[in-house]
C-alpha cells in the first residue's frame, strides 16, 4: 500500500519528464497561435504587422479548404477500413501453425519500419511508373494499355500506398490480441456445432474490439498528418491535397508563416474533433 511519502517521491521523479513534455508541446503550440495573428514573412524581413483574424478568414474562405478537409477524411476513413479489415484476417492467418511462421510474420510486419518517403518512392517508381513499373509490364503482358495510376486513379493509389504501410501495425496489434484469446472457448463452440463464421463473429471479433479501438485511435492521429506520401507522388494534384499539404502550399506560395499557422490551428481543431468523436463512440470499448 502506497504511503503519502512514496506518492510524493513518485511525483517528484515524474516531474522533470512531465515538465519537459509540456514544454515540448506548449512552446510550439504557443508560437503557432502567436504567428497566426501576424503577417510574418521570414523571406521579406520577418514580422510585418498584427492582422488579427485575417489569416484565419483568408485560410477558411479559400476555395481549396473544404475539399482538402474532405480529402483528408476520405483518406483516413479508407485507410482505417482497409487496415482493420485486412489486419483482422492476417492476424487470424498468422495465428495458425504453419511452416516458417516466424519468417512470414517478420515479412508482413517489415513494411511498417520503412520510412514514408521511401515507401512512396518505391510504389511510385517500382510499381506505378507507367513506363517501367511492374504494373505497367503486367498490363502489357495481358495486352492492355498501362494505367496512369498517379493521375487517373490518384486517390486510390494514395490510399493503397498508405494502407500498405500501416497494415503491419494493425496486424501486429491484432495478432497480439488474438493470441490472448482462450482457445478453450473456441474448442467448446466447435464441439457445440458452431461454424467457423459463427465462432469468428461471436467469439473472436468481440475479443478483438479493444485492440481494434486502439488501432483506430493511434492510426487516426498519424493519418491526419499525412504528407510525405502525397509530396513524393502527386504533390497535391488530382484531388489528393489534404489539409496538411494545403498548409504547406499556402506557406510556400505566400511565404507567410502566419497564414500557415492559422491553417495549423484549423488542423489542430479538426484533430481534436475527431479525437473526441472517437473517444466517445469507439473508445467506449476500452471501458469494457
Amino acid at each position: 500500500m502506497s504511503t503519502k511519502a512514496s506518492r510524493t517521491a513518485a511525483r517528484l521523479m515524474l516531474a522533470p519528464a512531465v515538465i519537459l513534455l509540456l514544454g515540448w508541446m506548449l512552446v510550439p503550440l504557443s508560437m503557432t497561435l502567436i504567428f497566426s495573428f501576424q503577417r510574418y514573412l521570414p523571406m521579406r524581413g520577418g514580422f510585418q504587422d498584427w492582422v488579427g483574424f485575417e489569416n484565419y478568414v483568408r485560410f477558411v474562405t479559400s476555395s481549396a479548404f473544404w475539399p482538402s478537409v474532405q480529402t483528408t477524411l476520405v483518406i483516413v476513413g479508407s485507410v482505417l477500413l482497409i487496415t482493420v479489415a485486412l489486419g483482422v484476417l492476417l492476424a487470424i492467418l498468422l495465428d495458425q501453425p504453419m511452416w516458417g511462421q516466424g519468417i512470414v510474420r517478420i515479412l508482413i510486419i517489415a513494411p511498417f519500419f520503412v520510412m514514408p518517403t521511401v515507401s512512396a518512392l518505391v510504389w511510385k517508381n517500382m510499381f506505378m511508373d507507367p513506363v517501367n513499373g511492374l504494373f505497367a509490364h503486367l498490363w502489357r503482358f495481358f495486352g492492355a494499355q498501362p494505367a496512369l495510376f498517379l493521375s487517373e486513379a490518384a486517390m486510390p493509389s494514395i490510399i493503397l500506398i498508405v494502407s500498405w504501410q500501416w497494415l503491419p501495425f494493425a496486424t501486429l496489434i491484432l495478432l497480439t490480441a488474438i493470441q490472448s484469446l482462450d482457445s478453450e472457448q473456441l474448442e467448446a463452440a466447435e464441439m457445440d456445432g458452431a461454424s467457423p463464421l459463427a465462432r469468428f463473429w461471436f467469439i473472436t471479433l468481440p475479443h478483438l474490439s479493444r485492440a481494434i479501438t486502439i488501432v483506430i485511435l493511434i492510426q487516426t492521429i498519424f493519418l491526419l498528418a499525412i504528407f510525405a506520401e502525397i509530396f513524393v507522388t502527386t504533390q497535391g494534384a488530382f484531388g489528393t491535397r489534404t489539409l496538411t499539404y494545403l498548409i504547406y502550399q499556402r506557406v510556400l506560395e505566400s511565404q507567410n508563416v502566419g497564414l500557415g499557422s492559422a491553417g495549423g490551428v484549423y488542423a489542430i481543431i479538426l484533430a481534436n474533433i475527431l479525437a473526441l468523436f472517437l473517444m466517445r463512440i469507439v473508445g467506449k470499448n476500452l471501458d469494457r
